[in-house]
């Protein structure tokens, strides 16, 4: 019989509710992906540098001018000074980035902190690369880091710790005192971080994106994973990058240049424009989510469900207390089927499910189709 390397895996609880939004014509609030097209400015560049005969391989590590613009954004938003020939990898997905991080770094027996709910793909990539995964639990309704905990959770076998700002799925952003926490505890035991910031320029009430780039001693030891795709509308592009000290962008590029070894060569250069003539859509991107956000949440001020504040990426977590005694899995089956909106289940982003009645609804959609969603969501 064969044995597979990850057993416990089966198909993502995203392909389910989309599949299950699909079969009941519900509306689909549940996979993060917007409803909403690329800018016109990204689309024309791309079909120009297809006419144009761009189809080729890239270099490994990307085309030279997307990596310099990728290096000028760090240093119009974090302040940060980049090598874009040695720091800049671009990848096919922030995905790609996040696998090989970890496994650049990962080792047998090493042990990887994760932060509980945590985005699915972290667990698989260290279990890929002999490591073990040690979750630490972060409690609804605040979803706060203790540091206490994560400093009495390192061993001798502690390698790295991934973080997620803005986070994914409970919408909250690390502050000031948190990235002194983990910088202290980086230092303390030689521990690399991979910082998971795809949700970077989506912050909500003029609070800042605290980036691991905006300070050099963290970012010493430190793998930067951001996505076009969250960007620009154009999660399908599949298209990433990541920034890390020239030493472990060496080791990092060994990898890549065998999963991938170079991304979609026009998607680059139209990216490569996009950031160069209308870098105003990365500023513009946080007051265009937060309406989407504050209107979500207006409309459902009536509802019985508790709206839990989120502080950025696209996603609104709601508790269902006052609903249904339900768990959130049988919940959200019973809401996509009986009355036709797909949310996600936030249990699914645990090792070990909490008993929480909390589901995440993603809000990059259409006003009308947040509106709609809202009204339903109102009736239950």
């Amino acid at each position: 019989m064969f044995e597979s390397k990850l057993p416990n895996l089966g198909v993502s609880i995203f392909s389910q509710m989309s599949g299950l939004a699909n079969e009941f014509s519900a509306i689909n609030l549940s996979q993060g992906f917007p409803e909403f097209d690329a800018p016109d400015l990204l689309k024309t560049q791309l079909n120009y540098y297809v006419q144009q005969g761009v189809n080729q391989y890239s270099p490994s590590s990307g085309v030279p001018r997307l990596q310099q613009q990728i290096a000028d954004l760090a240093k119009r938003k974090y302040a940060a000074d980049i090598n874009a020939a040695d720091q800049v990898t671009v990848t096919s997905g922030a995905t790609e980035a996040l696998f090989v991080a970890i496994q650049t770094i990962v080792r047998p027996s090493d042990e990887v902190i994760v932060f509980d709910p945590a985005y699915d793909s972290y667990q698989p990539a260290i279990e890929l690369a002999g490591g073990k995964s040690v979750h630490i639990v972060l409690s609804a309704p605040n979803y706060t880091i203790d540091w206490q905990v994560v400093s009495q959770a390192i061993t001798k076998n502690t390698r790295a710790i991934i973080i997620n700002t803005p986070h994914n799925p409970s919408g909250k952003i690390l502050q000031p005192q948190d990235i002194k926490a983990l910088k202290e505890l980086v230092g303390t035991h030689n521990l690399y971080v991979i910082s998971d910031e795809v949700y970077e320029h989506i912050t909500f009430d003029e609070q800042p994106h605290l980036s691991v780039l905006r300070d050099d001693e963290l970012f010493a030891k430190s793998f930067v994973v951001s996505s076009f795709g969250k960007t620009f509308h154009s999660t399908g592009w599949k298209m990433g990058y990541c920034i890390a000290p020239a030493d472990l962008a060496v080791e990092f590029r060994k990898i890549h240049q065998y999963v991938t070894f170079s991304s979609f060569t026009p998607a680059q250069h139209a990216l490569a424009d996009m950031l160069e003539q209308q870098g105003e859509h990365i500023d513009e991107l946080s007051g265009f989510y937060q309406q989407k956000r504050d209107l979500l949440a207006s409309h459902l001020s009536n509802s019985r469900f508790k709206i839990l504040p989120s502080q950025g990426t696209y996603f609104l977590l709601l508790d269902y207390s006052d609903v249904s005694d339900l768990n959130d899995v049988e919940f959200c089956h019973w809401l996509v089927e009986q009355a036709g909106v797909a949310a996600i289940p936030l249990s699914v982003f645990y090792q070990k499910p909490p008993t929480d009645k909390v589901i995440r609804l993603c809000f990059a959609k259409n006003d009308n189709t947040l509106i709609e969603a809202a009204q339903i969501l109102c009736q239950l």
